[in-house]
């Protein structure tokens, strides 16, 4: 099975990778952290929906998502650095919970930073999701659940576990960190994703061939 992500790996290496440097382009983190996503290369968005950048990052995160390669795993997770953050990591599980995180994920982000509502509050957040077409009463009993407290735990503990200091931040295979801080543009991320993602396809190939 190794040898069949070697060989897609060598015929899909993205255009836009480029060489990178450490504690310039990306840092590691200190306890690298394991991943689930098995021989496939493992990528996590670390956003907050009330982060400006993170709002300018995710369309190039969703184009970037489109063209990704096969032996690439990505998922969300919001962070959670302060309780008076645990609201829009509520609103991101609820809306995953309900099978609707990808219709609605840029909504969030739209009404908050476009719409100026304030979507922290109960009232305004169960209105908005009648808006967009949910049934407000499920959403917010999921909304307040103890199931969707347990996720905001998690997330909380995922913060500091992979050592979140700022957001938007993108791990790749749970060592390897950049963020939008450490790059010129917001956009310029990406190729630093796809080096990444280069580094690590590496690594593993190097592992698993005992050098």
């Amino acid at each position: 099975m190794g040898y069949f992500w070697l060989a897609l790996t060598l015929a899909t290496l993205p255009a836009g990778a480029q060489q990178i440097r450490r504690d310039i382009d990306y840092r590691l983190i200190p306890q690298p952290q394991t991943v689930a996503s098995g021989e496939r290369v493992e990528v996590i968005e670390f956003f907050f929906y009330a982060c400006p950048y993170c709002n300018d990052l995710s369309p190039h995160i969703e184009r970037w998502r489109a063209k990704k390669p096969a032996d690439v795993v990505f998922r969300r997770v919001p962070v959670v650095r302060h309780d008076s953050w645990a609201p829009l990591a509520k609103t991101y599980f609820t809306l995953e919970t309900m099978g609707e995180a990808e219709r609605l994920h840029a909504a969030v982000y739209r009404s908050y930073h476009v719409d100026d509502l304030y979507m922290s509050q109960d009232k305004v957040i169960a209105e908005w999701a009648g808006k967009h077409g949910l049934d407000a009463e499920k959403f917010m009993s999921i909304y307040r659940s103890d199931e969707t407290l347990k996720k905001v735990e998690m997330a909380r503990k995922m913060t500091m576990d992979y050592d979140i200091q700022g957001t938007p931040s993108v791990v790749v295979d749970g060592k390897f960190l950049t963020s939008t801080s450490m790059t010129p543009s917001v956009q310029q991320v990406i190729p630093v994703i796809d080096s990444l993602i280069q580094l690590a396809r590496q690594q593993r190939l190097e592992k698993s061939s005992g050098k």
